[in-house]
Order: structure tokens, then C-alpha cells, then sequence
């Protein structure tokens, strides 16, 4: 076990206060794309003013780790720390945090929640400029600067401002979500994203009404988390689109009603649907990320009134094309980072709801392993043999 030294306040050459002391610590670094991952030993410095560092105690995998991990990404950044499905708890904090303290449990939260930007006063979506910053950037929004180096002293950089796969990480104080101590973290950790992103497509994003019919295409964790969400909103009939059929028995297990395989029907899934429902489902979700399947699900939905959810990660490449009538008598085609949720306000909720068995993160837990073993899980993933890997961090 790690000792912690006591927290001291330093103070930089340029004068930004700092507090603690440099870590070392593993990490999981990936130094090129559709590499494997290097399990190091690296340097994580103390938070700066207004940031939190975090030793995390339990991460998962999401595909979004692979999707970045493999290069898919419109301008792929290296060396750089990947993860940001975890829970952990807080080990220091910078001068000004006022929400944190040591020893509070929390949940990382890349979506960002400042409460005090431009976007956040503006209420009209989950976004916020910590967000938006650390999306695309690999350096911490204060000083445009990692916290992580390699022991020779050259930066690693962070990944959605969390950097999950890593025994610590320092973050933004909006990044992170203080939750109710009694939840198991190795559980929790999975509201950290594609859990939480299904559930509140569902709920906040689309708003599934009782009685209502949906299609759902892709049933990875984020699909099937979407029909646990329209199960819980009171669907009455739930469609599981995929083409492996250990996914779609699994599905029925969280609420789907039917399936469909695509690989086994002879005509558009648009037109399969359309046949089945009367038309088409009032309620679709894309849960894979390919213009072909975006489109589909589009079509799947009633004509006048219908709803269709975009939640999957597309290459940068990949272009959806439509013709503008497709939403003429009143489609909507929509989209959302993190179900809607903002971190630091509704993962706390979430997680109660966890607790009092509204949401089941049990289900999802496929494989647990060791930190040193993420290679293992990501082939797991890529391989579809998983839905969640979860790895504990001991030390």
C-alpha cells in the first residue's frame, strides 16, 4: 500500500499553488495507436488550484476507449492515458476546491459540471466548457499542462480530463461526482459512462413514454442499457436489433420483447419493423455508431412523431446522408453526450438509485481482472466477449 506523504502547499517558479507530492504509480499508457498498452510505472503530480487528485480503486472498459485506442479519432493524441468508466477516491485536493476533501468517494465524471461557464448558466444541454475542453484536448484546462510524465520526466497526456487507467489522475473539480460511500465502488464505477449514457437516453434524451414501442440497434452495455431504461420508462414493446445471437437471447434477460437478426432477414430492418409496429417504433436508438445503422434506425420510427436517438461513436470519416423529407412530417433525430447527465448533479442520484434497485449494474459485470491485465479485457471488448470488465487497482 502506497503511504501518502502529508499535504504541504507549494508553490511553483510561476507562482501557481499546488499541494501534495508527486506520485508514482502504474498506469496503463498507450504510445501508439492499435498498440497494446504499456503497464508502467509514472509520475502524477499534485492538483493545481481547483483540481482534485483521485486514487482510483476500480475502472471498467468502454468502447470509447477502444475507438480512441485504435486511432479512430479525427486527430489521435500519443502517449496519452485512456479510461474514463472508474470510481475512486479523493486523495488531495488544490487550493479553492471547496466541493471535494479527502477521503470523499467519487465517480469521474468526463462530461464536466462546473455549474459557472457560459453553457452551464445556460441550461439548455449537459454540456460545459470543461467538457468541451478536455474532449479533444489532452492537457489540463488551467495551464494547458498534463499532471502525468514518464519517469524520465516527459508528458503523458490525459483523455476526457480523467485518464481512468492510471492508480491516480488528477482532474478538474467539475470532473468529478462526490456519491453515497456505502456504494461498492467495483459496481459504481459503471455509471461512470455507457450505463448511464443507455439509461438516460432513454429517460432524459428521448423521454420513452408508458405503452410505447422502441427498437434498439446495437446491444453492447450502451444498448442494453437503453432497454433497461425503456423496460423501467413502461415500453410496451422493445425491439433488440444485432447480428450475434448470444446478444440478442441476453437482451431478453433486461426486457427486450423481440429480436430481430440482421444477417438473417431478406429486406431493409426499416421495413421488417415498419411491418411488425404498424409503421414503425415511436422510439429508436443507434447504439453502434455506423451511417448505415444511423440511417436505419431513423426509418424505423413513425413518420409523424417519431423520436430516433444517435448515441453511437462514428469514425471520423463515416457520413450520414438523408434526404431532408425524412423528418417532414415530424421525425425527430436527436443526439446526447452521457444520457443527459451532468456529472456532479445527477450521479449522486443515480447511484441511490443503484442502491435502492431501480438500476441493476450487476448484469452488466461479464469479467473481472486485475489492473495488470487490461490487455486482457481489451481483447475482451474487441473480441465482443464482454459487456463490462471491471479491474481493481489494489496495490
Amino acid at each position: 500500500m502506497l503511504v501518502l506523504k502529508r499535504v504541504n502547499k507549494l508553490s511553483t517558479a510561476d507562482g501557481t499553488s499546488t499541494v501534495g507530492q508527486v506520485i508514482k504509480c502504474k498506469a496503463a499508457v498507450a504510445y501508439a495507436a492499435r498498440e497494446p498498452l504499456s503497464f508502467e510505472d509514472v509520475l502524477v503530480a499534485p492538483p493545481h488550484a481547483g483540481e482534485v487528485r483521485v486514487k482510483i480503486t476500480h475502472s471498467s472498459i468502454c468502447q470509447s476507449d477502444l475507438y480512441y485506442l485504435l486511432g479512430k479519432d479525427k486527430d489521435p493524441i500519443f502517449p496519452r492515458i485512456v479510461g474514463h468508466e472508474a470510481a475512486g477516491i479523493v486523495e488531495s485536493v488544490g487550493e479553492g476546491v471547496t466541493s471535494l476533501q479527502p477521503g470523499d468517494h467519487v465517480i469521474p465524471a468526463w462530461v464536466g459540471d462546473c455549474g459557472k461557464c457560459f453553457h452551464c448558466k445556460q441550461g439548455k444541454s449537459n454540456c460545459c466548457d470543461v467538457l468541451l475542453h478536455n474532449f479533444d484536448s489532452g492537457v489540463m484546462l488551467s495551464d494547458k499542462k498534463t499532471r502525468f510524465t514518464t519517469l524520465d520526466g516527459k508528458p503523458i497526456y490525459h483523455f476526457f480530463g480523467i485518464s481512468t487507467f492510471s492508480q491516480y489522475s488528477v482532474m478538474d473539480e467539475a470532473s468529478c461526482a462526490k456519491v453515497n460511500p456505502k456504494a461498492p465502488l467495483d459496481k459504481i464505477c459503471l455509471l461512470g459512462c455507457g450505463v448511464a449514457t443507455g439509461i438516460g437516453s432513454a429517460w432524459k434524451i428521448a423521454k420513452v413514454t408508458p405503452g410505447s414501442t422502441v427498437a434498439v440497434f446495437g446491444l453492447g452495455t450502451i444498448g442494453l442499457a437503453v432497454v433497461e431504461g425503456c423496460k423501467a420508462a413502461g415500453a410496451s414493446r422493445i425491439i433488440g436489433i444485432d447480428i450475434v445471437p448470444e446478444k440478442l437471447e441476453l437482451g431478453k434477460e433486461f426486457g427486450l420483447t423481440d429480436t430481430i437478426n440482421s444477417k438473417e432477414i431478406s429486406k431493409p430492418v426499416q421495413e421488417v419493423i415498419s411491418e411488425m409496429t404498424d409503421g414503425g417504433v415511436w422510439y429508436s436508438f443507434d447504439c453502434i455508431g455506423k451511417s448505415g445503422v444511423i440511417t436505419s434506425a431513423l426509418e424505423s420510427t413513425q413518420k409523424a412523431g417519431g423520436v430516433s436517438v444517435i448515441l453511437g461513436l462514428a469514425a471520423d470519416n463515416d457520413k450520414v446522408t438523408f434526404h431532408p423529407s425524412t423528418l417532414l412530417y415530424g421525425r425527430t433525430w436527436t443526439s446526447g453526450l452521457f444520457g443527459g447527465y451532468k456529472g456532479k448533479t445527477d450521479l449522486p442520484g443515480l447511484v441511490e438509485k443503484y442502491m435502492d434497485g431501480t438500476i441493476n449494474l450487476d448484469h452488466y459485470i461479464t469479467h473481472k481482472l486485475p489492473f495488470a491485465k487490461i490487455n486482457e479485457g481489451l481483447e475482451l471488448l474487441k473480441e465482443s466477449k464482454s459487456l463490462r470488465c471491471v479491474m481493481h487497482y489494489d496495490e
